[in-house]
């Protein structure tokens, strides 16, 4: 039976707007890009909160091979991001294989015709690769608090920003202290007559080595892209060297942590507000957070900041864990995202009506976060276990890219109908990853949101970014079954 396509893509994000690219410089022109939004752009669509910025800068958080050389900021923000993507799609005339407002259901491997049937909430089509980029930040993470739709006035989700929400001159409750809320904190206290931080534990939050590009800057980088090159050659080589205090040499950790309490001290004066806002864990073990105003606004503002997050909501306001209430006008919830909730809520059937949810009943694994035993020529990018905390994502999505690639030249050899990772090499892939993972800094103890709720690091890469593209170069067929 002939596929549809011969490559379906979901989602138009980093991951998915990359890998069609890069498709399309190979001459394979028979794709689909599978997209539930009305445009592109993944998290940086959705996230639209006041002050929505990167943590990596520019240089490196964008496509080796899209380069951008007038960003406006080191480290830039949502929108800009937005509208590299937006151009990156134009550009490579991606719009075409753009199927915008079509939300995938699932997808089921049909083994007689090898070939992956998807449902979408526009019909069914076929195709011979399936590949995900869905990321691992996209569905919201509300917290089960009782009484929430009890509640008067406006509450939302940071990821799902309600602009038409006038926070002038009103009271506002914002729970979670994540990468999210020390970024619109700030923006919020500027406009609201007071603001209420609630807390499940503190965060480490350094400075950010901000600035805006001179116009200067912007002519030379275009002029002489070398200048680029080496600027994201140098910011790569720096967040590399931060690795060993994750992993092997966690001792590290202390110099960043004597850093991060003195630029506590220096932004807030009140002793037991600091102590408040100084975390309970070590340094590493759950992402650290870049920021030059949120203390600051804590401090100028007189934010109030309450531990021990919160029990319950009412029509007027909410009670923290102390049973005390809380007036509040507005409830903002910065509260993260379903990050090891991989795929979902798709459901995903492999060779013998094999569910992957079941599969990964124990937590989410895939070899190299790409490819799962099971589910044959299905290819994850941004999957299990290769999320970072040091370095820019784009850089393993790049990696990912290329090992899919060379497996769909792999499956182009006469005779191959199909890719089925080794079971035994999926395996022993995972017993490494995760013995590594408790040996690093994110296995000292603390819960976060690289964790399931049974303690299973699903989410890092424990360790160097080059040795993780290196591995994924390219393919290796004795890792695999090929199916003919």
């Amino acid at each position: 039976m002939q596929a549809d396509f011969q490559v379906a893509i979901i989602g138009a994000g980093f991951g998915g707007l990359g890998m069609a690219i890069e498709l399309k410089k190979r001459g394979r022109h028979s794709l689909v890009i599978l997209e539930k939004a009305d445009q592109v752009g993944g998290a940086w669509r959705d996230n639209t909160y006041p002050g929505a910025a990167c943590d990596v800068p520019s240089h490196l958080y964008s496509f080796s091979f899209a380069r951008k050389f007038d960003w406006s900021r080191r480290f830039a923000p949502q929108a800009e991001i937005l509208d590299y993507l937006k151009r990156c799609a134009r550009d490579h005339d991606l719009e075409r294989h753009l199927r915008l407002g079509t939300e995938v259901r699932g997808a089921r491997f049909d083994e007689d015709a090898g070939l992956w049937r998807i449902e979408t909430d526009q019909g069914e089509l076929t195709a011979r690769a399936l590949i995900t980029a869905t990321g691992q930040l996209n569905r919201p993470a509300w917290p089960r608090v009782p009484g929430l739709e009890r509640f008067q006035g406006a509450a939302f989700h940071s990821a799902r920003w309600d602009h038409g929400a006038d926070l002038t001159g009103k009271t506002v409750a914002v729970v979670g202290t994540g990468a999210s809320a020390i970024q619109f904190v700030p923006e919020v206290a500027k406009q609201a007559r007071q603001v209420k931080l609630f807390q499940r534990s503190a965060a480490y939050v350094i400075p950010k080595p901000d600035r805006p590009y001179s116009p200067l800057e912007q002519r030379l980088m275009a002029r002489l892209p070398w200048l680029q090159t080496l600027d994201r050659a140098r910011v790569y080589a720096q967040n590399e060297t931060r690795v060993p205090g994750f992993t092997a040499l966690q001792g590290v950790m202390k110099v960043y942590q004597w850093l991060f309490q003195r630029y506590l001290r220096r932004t807030i004066s009140d002793p037991t507000l600091r102590e408040k806002l100084t975390p309970d864990y070590p340094m590493g073990c759950k992402r650290i957070l870049i920021s030059n105003d949120y203390f600051q606004a804590i401090e100028r503002f007189g934010i109030e900041v309450r531990t021990g997050g919160v029990a319950a909501v009412d029509e007027t306001g909410l009670v923290d864990a102390d049973g005390q209430h809380h007036d509040a006008d507005v409830l903002i919830f910065g509260t993260g995202f379903q990050a090891t909730d991989f795929l979902a809520p798709m459901t995903i059937q492999g060779r013998q009506g094999r569910d992957l949810n079941e599969a990964w009943r124990d937590g989410a694994e895939a070899y190299l976060g790409i490819t799962v035993h099971g589910f044959p020529n299905l290819f994850m990018l941004y999957g299990p276990n290769t999320n970072l905390g040091h370095n820019s994502i784009v850089y393993m999505l790049e990696s990912q890219i290329a090992y899919v690639l060379s497996a769909l030249e792999e499956m182009e050899r006469p005779g191959v109908g199909g890719l089925e990772v080794n079971a035994e090499v999926q395996d022993r892939f995972n017993r490494d990853i995760q013995t590594r993972l408790r040996d690093s800094v994110w296995g000292q103890g603390c819960d976060s949101w690289y964790k399931t709720e049974s303690g299973k690091n699903t989410n890092n890469w424990p360790g160097f970014t080059f040795r993780y593209r290196r591995r994924t170069r390219r393919l290796d067929p004795r890792d695999y079954e090929l199916h003919p």
